[in-house]
């Protein structure tokens, strides 16, 4: 791979990048080179949102970092410390990093990952750093990635003309398209705090007039009122149902809406009951998806059932079957999971090994003792309790060994961007569909069978 290091300018002449391309020399994020054969050849970080400590001026965007063009660069102000990172959109396992340098480099600086964007793992560290093209082999795993500059090895600031990041691991499903949310210019503004739209997903299961929804004693067909006018509440429960306003065929969102903020999320803390998907759109643009991906709306209710059974193991099987074909319930709520039951020590063993003794429904259920103990219940859940701390936080780790809530990971490998409610504290780690945005404009609801 060619390491392309600029002189002492600040830019390279014109002239020597039309003889570089002429030469055949891609000014492109190349990929690493191989140092392990599941590290991907992908930029993820490419064109996603990014922010920066400082500019040197708007010229000099944080994006510009991430638009795969070589001709365009960030640069901070001309001082100790800087950041730059990127958004991934979803937590990826990182196992290199390319930080191709303009010649204000920097010479003291770390790579970080983080969940949040506020606590920082450090997965790369250097007091030496060359400048021009490095290429680095890190393990690591996050949804935020930065580069932190501490000492600059110029007087100018930190320049990046690019900054790449590569994954061994699978994306997660992405957002449905647009076409799956139909036309919102339609969509009325809301004389509360949003406009709710309920929409028909079922594939021609059931027509407009057979898709109910229900809010504090109002109930409505969607064929009727597609439209909610959602007022402040608090802890509210929309339910929707398929057939009538009383089938076993149903399902619940959850949401606290304040004077001028949003607060909801889909839930399978429960059940499964029916497939259901939110996009919350504000007034400043922002737009977020989160509950089951546009292929499992576009399968049959039966082939959803089946996948479950396949994918899970044999304890978890019975989920299935237990209130089917009506719902898919929680291991907690099942009997065999419960005391006399054929799996009531599930996790015993193992949730002794780490201090804690209760039902293996109340680890499924987050309740006695683990109700005033979200880190350690949602350990126990995804098998990562007896890890460290950091490792805890890293999803990549989570599901890997039994015992562990499968029912949970069914549900996040079926969810939009891998975020889902599979269990009370799934929220640890900003593991959850909860979605949360101040000055709302409308949230699109997709019911499906």
């Amino acid at each position: 791979m060619w390491s392309i290091r600029l002189g002492p300018g600040r830019r390279p002449p014109v002239a020597a990048l039309r003889t570089l391309l002429l030469a055949g020399i891609a000014l492109v994020a190349a990929p690493l080179p191989a140092h392990a054969a599941t590290c991907g050849t992908t930029n993820v970080a490419l064109n996603q949102p990014a922010t920066a400590s400082s500019l040197e001026n708007a010229s000099f965007p944080a994006s510009a970092a991430f638009d795969g063009n070589t001709g365009t660069r960030w640069s901070s102000q001309f001082s100790d410390p800087q950041w730059i990172q990127v958004d991934l959109g979803s937590t990826r396992a990182i196992c290199g990093i390319q930080l191709r340098w303009e010649t204000a480099f920097g010479k003291a600086y770390q790579i970080q990952t983080s969940p949040d964007a506020a606590t920082w793992t450090t997965i790369f560290s250097t007091g030496s750093g060359p400048g021009g093209v490095e290429n680095l082999m890190v393990t690591g795993s996050g949804r935020f990635v930065r580069m932190l500059g501490t000492t600059r090895g110029t007087q100018w600031g930190y320049s990046l003309w690019e900054f790449a990041v590569f994954t061994s691991d699978s994306p997660p499903p992405p957002p449905p398209p647009d076409s799956f949310w139909g036309d919102v210019s339609s969509i009325p503004a809301a004389h509360n705090v949003l406009m709710l739209k309920i929409l028909n997903r079922t594939n021609g299961k059931y027509p407009d007039s057979q898709v109910f929804w229900s809010f504090n004693g109002t109930v409505h067909s969607i064929a009727d009122q597609p439209f909610f006018d959602m007022p402040v509440n608090s802890a509210g429960r929309m339910y929707f149902y398929l057939g009538s306003p009383n089938s076993s065929y149903f399902d619940f969102i959850e949401f606290t809406v304040g004077a001028g903020v949003f607060n909801g999320n889909t839930t399978r803390v429960d059940a499964f009951g029916l497939k259901i998907a939110l996009r919350l759109h504000s007034h400043d643009g922002s737009d977020v998806q989160v509950g089951e991906t546009q292929a499992v709306f576009a399968e049959d209710r039966s082939v959803t059932f089946q996948r479950f059974v396949n994918a899970v193991p044999q304890e978890f099987k019975v989920l299935a079957q237990t209130q089917a074909p009506f719902r898919i319930i929680a291991p907690g709520s099942d009997p065999s999971f419960r005391a006399g039951g054929a799996n009531a020590n599930y996790f015993t063993a193992y949730e002794s090994s780490v201090g804690v003794s209760e039902p293996t429904s109340n680890v499924f259920g987050c309740a006695g003792s683990l109700g005033g103990n979200p880190n350690m219940c949602a350990a126990l859940n995804r098998h990562v309790a007896t890890l460290p701390a950091a490792q805890q936080a890293d999803p990549t780790q989570y599901y890997l060994s039994a015992p562990a809530n499968y029912y949970a990971k069914f549900w996040h490998d079926n969810a939009i961007n891998g975020l889902a409610y599979g269990f009370p504290y799934d929220d640890v780690d900003s593991q959850s569909s909860f979605i949360s945005h101040a000055n709302p404009q409308y949230l699109l609801v997709a019911v499906g069978w």
